[in-house]
């Protein structure tokens, strides 16, 4: 999406929508801020993980960027070395010394600069990452997380957002939120299968969207969590080549959801896991007594697992799948590809009220904190449980380089192949 000449209804409806973007944002990141002494972390007994994904726990947003970071931390120890260091000598000592558990407070790096895609053209990006903890005196539960970000592009796409994992003292109750908004230039291919097959489909339109949700749950046995949810989506379609793609649809559409979600997690780490096992139900409903337009709800499933093989591998899976009842707008169906499930597609070209994909993904740590990865996968969408088909399932596969920016946090390099398509992806963190 692009910048407009004229200010239209929708972007004062826009404007005020940042303004309670911006209180929001501000919340949750007081919210987010330690109240103790941070303890030092020990990386053999983590037991939990450190980020998330757009709509996966897992990973920290992507930003495609293609170039250096520059990081700070509060508190930091006492320098040591007598000799003023230049810029570049800083640089170079942070990455040096960058993947060594910290005992600080609160730890953060900054990454930012240039990048280039096909999609976005060029543009410019920031994201500020940070781990903190509020008990001192727990050394085994993992650190919680926060990650601010935000990127701007020639082609007029922008994006800003807040996303963590805010962990309780002892992990006996967990906060996940994430608050984004974007404005971008996007294609369209309608609703389905056979649609997002045909490339001929492809079309611009221009996308407005908003997305915030939070889960508040709370340990009831060892690795066992539940609790309810809350989700409120906003999309605003414009310019579009073929509105009838759309079918009738209204063009902007806006959605409050509540529900609840059961999890069981024993994964070692949310960054880098090597081993557990993470399943998920999670459960929305969005009826129209509490101001929605369009009446549903949704069933999201997900089991991920972890295994090590040889020395320095670890085999990684990820099932998923989305069931959606009702009269579902085209923003809320179910979809696939980007930067984090079914790499090489892009996002929202296959879309329908359910999506089923699974992935497989080798990591192999090669020398020092440099490592590969290889992936496999098959997906589908489908309109009813009862029409899934074999014969629709698309490829997904791909190769990935990895380096370990901090102790069990790598920067991701994904090449991703789909059918008919591929795409790069540039990000913190594995994809699941």
């Amino acid at each position: 999406m692009y910048f407009c000449n004229s200010l239209s209804y929708s972007h004062v409806r826009l404007i005020e929508m940042g303004k309670h973007l911006l209180g929001i944002l501000l919340c949750v990141a007081a919210m987010c801020v330690p109240t103790a002494k941070a303890a030092v972390e020990r990386p053999d007994s983590i037991t939990a993980a450190t980020a998330a994904a757009p709509h996966d726990e897992a990973a920290i947003p992507s930003v495609r960027l293609m170039t250096t970071g520059i990081s700070e931390s509060v508190a930091a120890e006492p320098d040591t070395v007598k000799k003023k260091q230049n810029i570049i000598q800083r640089l170079l000592t942070y990455f040096k010394n960058s993947n060594k558990p910290k005992y600080k407070k609160f730890d953060f790096s900054l990454l930012g600069g240039p990048y280039y895609n096909s999609d976005t053209k060029l543009g410019i990006a920031l994201m500020l990452s940070g781990f903190y903890r509020r008990d001192t005196t727990d050394r085994v539960t993992s650190p919680s997380n926060v990650s601010l970000y935000g990127t701007v592009s020639t082609s007029g796409f922008y994006m800003t957002g807040i996303k963590g994992h805010h962990i309780f003292p002892k992990d006996t109750r967990r906060i996940d939120y994430d608050v984004y908004f974007w404005s971008n230039p996007r294609y369209f291919w309608g609703i389905g299968y056979d649609n997002g097959l045909n490339m001929d489909n492809r079309s611009k339109y221009d996308e407005i969207y908003v997305h915030c949700w939070a889960n508040y749950i709370t340990r009831v046995y060892k690795g066992l969590f539940i609790g309810p949810g809350v989700e409120y989506k906003y999309a605003h379609a414009g310019h579009m080549e073929r509105p009838y793609l759309w079918e009738g649809q209204k063009f902007h559409t806006s959605t409050i959801g509540v529900g609840f979600k059961i999890q069981y997690d024993t994964r070692d780490n949310f960054t880098a896991t090597e081993k557990g096992i993470l399943a998920s139900v999670e459960q929305k409903f969005c009826p129209k007594f509490i101001g929605n337009k369009y009446a549903f709800s949704s069933t999201d499933l997900r089991f991920n697992y972890y295994h090590p093989l040889w020395k320095g591998s670890v085999i990684a899976t990820q099932a998923r799948a989305m069931f959606s009842y009702g009269n579902v707008p085209w923003a809320m169906l179910p979809t696939f590809g980007g930067s984090y499930n079914m790499r090489g597609y892009y996002e929202g070209r296959f879309r329908d009220k359910c999506e089923a994909d699974i992935t497989v993904e080798l990591r192999q740590h090669v020398w020092r904190r440099n490592g590969i990865v290889i992936w496999g996968g098959v997906g589908s969408v489908f309109p009813k449980i009862s029409s899934f088909n074999v014969r629709h399932l698309l490829p997904s596969y791909g190769i990935g380089y990895r380096w370990e920016l901090k102790h069990r946090s790598n920067v991701r390099v994904d090449l991703g192949f789909g059918r008919g398509e591929s795409a790069f992806v540039f990000s913190i963190n594995e994809a699941f």
